[in-house]
């Protein structure tokens, strides 16, 4: 019965580690990032995929570090990138989760409408991400993420 216990004991624990993390998204089996990669100094999401009014997360590794970011596209029909942090909570590295139409920091609760990401910045706000949309992509370019690294 002993050996029973603890190889399901072991099995939980285990399991625990390949499903949540710390902070609940970053890591395991089931992170809310999706990870991208660059191809000739560019990251390209379809526009088909992040059209939905729904916040999606990317990571982006740069030598050995993580840079995390979201794409949302807001109701006035405007794709919008940023930072899954901002100048102030940043070190808690809890980032952001939507309610409806805004974005709402993880660590001190406050609330931006998805419109304003992009448009305001400093304090608590999503730090911007420059973007652009050329036909059905989404383009960053990764120059534009590499300064992101001083967040995470």
């Amino acid at each position: 019965m002993r050996k029973n216990t603890f190889v399901l004991l072991l099995a939980l624990a285990l399991s625990a580690g390949l499903f949540t993390s710390g902070d609940g998204y970053t890591f395991g089996l089931f992170s809310r990032y999706t990870s991208v990669k660059d191809s000739n100094g560019e990251v390209r999401i379809g526009v088909a995929d992040i059209s939905d009014g729904k916040a999606h997360y990317y990571s982006f590794e740069n030598e050995g570090k993580t840079i995390k970011f979201f794409v949302v596209k807001s109701p006035d029909g405007i794709i919008r990138a940023a930072f899954d942090a901002c100048d102030v909570c940043f070190p808690a590295k809890k980032g952001y989760s939507q309610e409806g139409d805004f974005m709402v920091c993880t660590n001190c609760g406050k609330k931006f409408h998805s419109s304003r990401v992009n448009v305001v910045e400093g304090g608590c706000n999503p730090a911007p991400l420059k973007r652009e949309t050329a036909g059905e992509e989404l383009v960053i370019k990764v120059e534009d993420i590499l300064p992101g690294a001083r967040f995470f």
